[in-house]
């Protein structure tokens, strides 16, 4: 029943030494289900169909094309070569200011305007992708973190600028299973197998404390934890990644079987993977079925990218 097979290819690093993109995974001839269910995700992706969806979805299969998908989320060094090389300006830079969470803010941080409904994302002038937590923060001990505090728009221009592109919501999905079956995680249904921690989320109570128990409060190195089946790290939770789709909703049946991809239109733009503040409590969207829609222009303290290149 299976009928795609993966090849590890690696790339070059970069002149600070520092590898944006180390062993890429190419998967050729994969089978994917899509449902139409709105509160499903836009792909579940594996080898064989198995029907383990509510009773009334609509499964098909389609096929994805290779696409080589960068393993880790660029680091902030990689970033800061983009930025210097093509006098790149993020959008938080131009607007003066970004979302930080007041967890992450210092004790004797000023008073900052909150966004209703989820106060604990704060307004902080200042905060970009130098500074992710705005003044006062800096990049000196996250030598090996994602990047973060980029809009769809950063990422893009990223992309470009490295020779890659944004992947699609297909292509983040199946890239991050790993090659198993319609199964919840990256690495199986159980959240931590043998009472490991496999990801980088909150643990604790939200958004009050997080007691790192996996080992991070915040965001975590490139690296961490366990690859997936593919050699992909961090597929779950650490920081959401912007693909390239609009986001949909609803998935008309008419979609291409051949390498889906978002709507034509939209305004919200497609991010997967969750971040180091989901939590089941209140977000369990580190699963890779689970999705989010963002407008293009967001920038938030755990906000990345990942590439296809």
């Amino acid at each position: 029943d299976t009928t795609g097979n993966a090849t590890t290819a690696t790339t070059a690093t970069t002149a600070l030494g520092t590898a944006i993109l180390g062993a890429v995974i190419l998967v050729r001839g994969a089978r994917l289900v899509r449902s139409n269910n709105r509160r499903s995700s836009l792909i579940g992706v594996g080898f064989r169909i198995v029907h383990r969806r509510r009773r009334g979805d609509g499964l098909f299969c389609c096929r994805l094309l290779p696409a080589p998908t960068s393993p880790r989320p660029p680091l902030g060094s990689v970033f800061a070569a983009f930025a210097a090389a093509a006098g790149h300006h993020t959008t938080a830079e131009d607007e003066g200011w970004s979302y930080v969470f007041a967890g992450h803010l210092p004790d004797e941080f000023p008073d900052t305007r909150g966004v209703v409904g989820a106060e604990w994302w704060r307004q902080v002038f200042g905060a970009d992708w130098r500074h992710p937590e705005g003044p006062g923060s800096d990049l000196a001990d996250r030598a090996d973190h994602p990047v973060v505090q980029v809009s769809w728009f950063d990422a893009v221009a990223f992309a470009t600028w490295a020779g890659g592109r944004l992947p699609t919501e297909a292509e983040w999905e199946f890239t991050a299973r790993g090659g198993l079956d319609q199964v919840r995680l990256p690495w199986g249904d159980e959240m931590r197998p043998g009472g490991e921690h496999r990801c980088n989320i909150w643990t604790g109570a939200f958004p009050v404390e997080d007691t790192a128990e996996d080992g991070y409060a915040g965001t975590c190195p490139v690296d961490a934890f366990e690859p997936n089946g593919y050699g992909l790290f961090n597929c779950s939770g650490n920081v959401w990644e912007w693909c390239n789709d609009y986001f949909s909703s609803r998935h008309p049946v008419e979609r291409p079987l051949l390498d889906p991809a978002g709507p034509p239109m939209g305004v919200d733009r497609v991010a997967k993977g969750g971040s180091h503040l989901c939590h089941d409590s209140y977000c369990n969207r580190y699963r890779p079925g689970a999705r989010l829609g963002t407008t293009p222009d967001s920038t938030t303290g755990h906000q990345g990218l990942r590439l296809v290149v």
